[in-house]
């Protein structure tokens, strides 16, 4: 998010979200079961510039992703809630910009109702060391190592259809009020 380019052209998503939907897909590895977005046009009429994304994956994951245009913070983070562990990676922050808290509800092996204890674990947050590399250059070193067949893609073509995919039936959603679409090949 960030108050920015405004662009005449594509709206928040398809400007913004390609990113956010490949690491979503990264992290995951498994497919998409559907989509839902909502977005607004106060800029220019039929051109979203704040948009919020669903992406529910085949396991019962959900990822949300919000994009604008029209943010006073630039801001550039991700959180992951996981079964023990969270993890946030702020790539605004110069230092520390992963953070793992130890974190989580416990559920008592023979919980059955919401009548039962489920206890809030707090614990420690560790910041492992992770190098400062620009992304855009870390981005072009791999592309120019595969162009020369010294790599092997990170991601590739089923990677970029994916995304295209998403984006698509996100489009969809947007027009048709936030109804769900299939993001499924």
């Amino acid at each position: 998010m960030n108050l920015g380019q405004v662009r005449p052209d594509e709206n928040a998503l398809w400007s913004f979200g390609p990113h956010d939907i490949s690491v979503a897909g990264q992290l995951l590895a498994e497919g998409r079961g559907s989509v839902s977005a909502h977005g607004e046009s106060y800029l220019q009429p039929g051109i979203e510039d704040v948009v919020f994304l669903t992406m529910e994956f085949t396991s019962g994951v959900m990822a949300h992703v919000q994009r604008s245009w029209l943010d006073p913070h630039k801001e550039r983070r991700l959180t992951v809630v996981g079964s023990k562990r969270m993890v946030v990676f702020d790539d605004m922050q110069p230092r520390e910009k992963l953070k793992v808290y130890d974190k989580g509800v416990d559920r008592p092996p023979d919980y059955g109702s919401y009548g039962e204890s489920l206890t809030i674990r707090e614990g420690d947050i560790f910041s492992p060391r992770t190098p400062n590399v620009e992304p855009l250059h870390a981005e072009l070193r791999h592309f120019a190592a595969v162009a020369r067949r010294e790599a092997t893609p990170l991601s590739g073509l089923e990677s970029g259809v994916n995304v295209v995919r998403v984006l698509a039936a996100a489009s969809e959603s947007l027009a048709d009020g936030g109804r769900p679409v299939s993001a499924r090949k």
